[in-house]
Formats: structure tokens, sequence, C-alpha cells
């Protein structure tokens, strides 16, 4: 594999104490050249909230970079250092879709401020889904037992072609250490991401414009031994249709009254989703990861809803996610 080196990224802002005092705050992490314009990938909690970005590099120089563009709902971020084209190291971008469990990979980073750091390892599972810095879910995460702790958030996972396969982005550890269960967010989703934020500082985010309600097994059980009609053994109901929203211009109609479940109110009378494009939907995350793996701003899918017994197809023309 050739040398692929990484950047050492720390962001710095300032908190304040109960006496309104200012006390500086510092978090590192890592990232990896994207072009030769200066770009550089890293995860959206490693800069998050800065004031200040310092990028150091390998030959140990430091330069401050500028925040291009971010992605909370996939833990994307791009920054921005001015530097020559020739001193760019550029890495390529791999093709996460061609992983298998078992291959080799390698994780490259700044563990605990420790530079330029190699740990290998092998894909241990595919299609994880994680949580989002903004409590929503990242499918199609790739999970490795290559070394990853903190400092490593935001560094290439590499295949041995020494192509980036994945961005490093959490562990599962009690400890907060590597127990051997890291995750990183795909290629595929880098390739889908950075160019929208280095065109625009954001991304489009598909949405239906719906607010829904789990139908569990339990819920379903209770609602229908109260006597409420629930024609379908998993999916979820429409709680509520956002007024101008994709589903709304497409006819969908959310929840006709709450309905007291223990502690829990449940919006009844509103069309159930069982499917989209064919694909079975259970839960609010289904939904999400589909969404935001399968589709884009723009798309027509076809959504399977159940309403009043009736199955029907009902066409939805995707329109970007309001952030509230």
């Amino acid at each position: 594999m050739r040398r692929v080196p990484s950047v050492n990224i720390t962001s710095r802002s300032l908190t304040y104490d109960f006496f309104l005092n200012p006390i500086p705050r510092e978090g590192t992490g890592s990232g990896f050249f994207y072009d030769r314009n200066g770009h550089i990938v890293t995860n959206y909690h490693v800069i998050a909230g800065a004031e200040e970005v310092q990028v150091a590099l390998a030959d140990g120089r430091s330069r401050p970079a500028t925040v291009v563009g971010v992605d909370p709902s996939n833990d994307l971020a791009v920054i921005k250092v001015d530097l020559p084209a020739d001193e760019i190291p550029v890495v390529a971008i791999g093709d996460s879709t061609a992983l298998g469990i078992g291959q080799f990979v390698v994780a490259i980073g700044n563990p605990f401020g420790l530079e330029r750091t190699l740990t290998v390892g092998v894909v241990s599972s595919l299609g994880r889904i994680i949580e989002s810095p903004d409590h929503r879910f990242i499918g199609e995460v790739i999970q490795t037992d290559a070394a990853i702790n903190p400092g490593n958030s935001g560094g290439p996972l590499l295949n041995l072609a020494g192509e980036v396969v994945g961005v490093n982005t959490a562990i599962l550890s009690p400890s907060g250490a590597s127990a051997g269960i890291g995750f990183a967010i795909p290629a595929r989703t880098i390739q889908r991401v950075v160019p929208a934020l280095i065109a625009e500082g954001r991304y489009r985010h598909p949405s239906l414009g719906i607010r829904t309600f789990p139908l569990t097994a339990q819920y379903i059980e209770v609602l229908r031994r109260i006597g409420v009609d629930v024609p379908v053994s998993e999916g979820l109901l429409i709680a509520q249709v956002l007024p101008r929203s994709a589903a709304d211009r497409a006819g969908l109609r959310g929840g006709e009254q709450l309905l007291r479940v223990g502690n829990v109110l449940v919006p009844i009378g509103g069309d159930s989703i069982t499917a989209i494009d064919g694909q079975p939907i259970t839960s609010e995350k289904d939904l999400n990861v589909y969404l935001e793996t399968q589709t884009t701003v723009g798309q027509t899918v076809e959504v399977t809803i159940v309403r009043e017994g009736e199955q029907l197809t009902v066409p939805v023309t995707l329109e970007e996610r309001v952030e509230e």
C-alpha cells in the first residue's frame, strides 16, 4: 500500500463558567485531503462549534482552516486550507460497496494526539446503523476491529490499495477506548455528500414531510384491545402531514384524533406506511435510512400505505427536509 498521510485537526472554542468567565476548550481529530484545492474531509463532531480550526500537516507545519460545509446528519464536514496544489497529497476515494466481511483495512489518524498512527484490522460487519450527532441515523456504516480511539475521528479507513473506503467516526466501548468495535462512514456516503458540502455548504436531505408513530406489536395489541381497528401488523402510522409538504401534495393523510394509551397520546385515523419502493418500512429508523441512502431531493418514490383497510400505492416527489 502506498503512503497515505492524514492530517491532525485541532478545533478551539470558548465556553463560560458560572460567573461568565471565558474558558478555552480544545478538541482534536483527524482528516484527509479530498482534492488539490485544499479541501479536507473530517467528521462534523470534530469541528462542531469551533471558533478556530488548525490543521497540522504531515511535515509538521500548521495551517489555519476555514469551514466550508457541514452535515450533522451524516457526521461529515469539509474544511479548507490554503496550500499550493503540488503540496497536497490527495487520497483516492474507493468503492465501499465492494467491501466484504473479513477484508483487511487500515485506519490512519491521531489517537490521543499521537500523530500519524496506523492500525490494521478487518471489516467486521457491513450495513450497521448508528446515531448521528443530530440524533438521526446514519446507515450503511462499516464496522471494523482496526483500533479506533479518541482522535481518530475524521481519519480515513483504507483498503490495501490505499483508497479511502470510509471515514472513522465512532467506537463502541464502555471504557471510551478501543474495544475492537469501531465504525466508519462509507465512501458511498462521502461521494454523495461531500461534493454538495463543497458546492453549497450543506447537503439537502430528502423528506416526505411527515411525523410518524411506530406501529409496534405492543401498541397494535393495546389499540385492538380497546377497540381501535389497526389494519396492519407493522409499519408507521402517519401522525401528522406537514402543510405544503411533499406528503401533503401527494394526498397522504395524518391522524385525525389523539387517543391516550397509558401515558402516550397515539394519533389514530391516519394512513399507515408499510413500504417505500417495495422496501418494507417498520420503524422511523427504516424510513430515515432508506430516504438517506437510496433517494435524493426531487426523486419520486412509491409509498405503500393502508387507508381504511385498503392498500394503496401513492407516488410522492421528495422535497428537502425542513430543519426544526
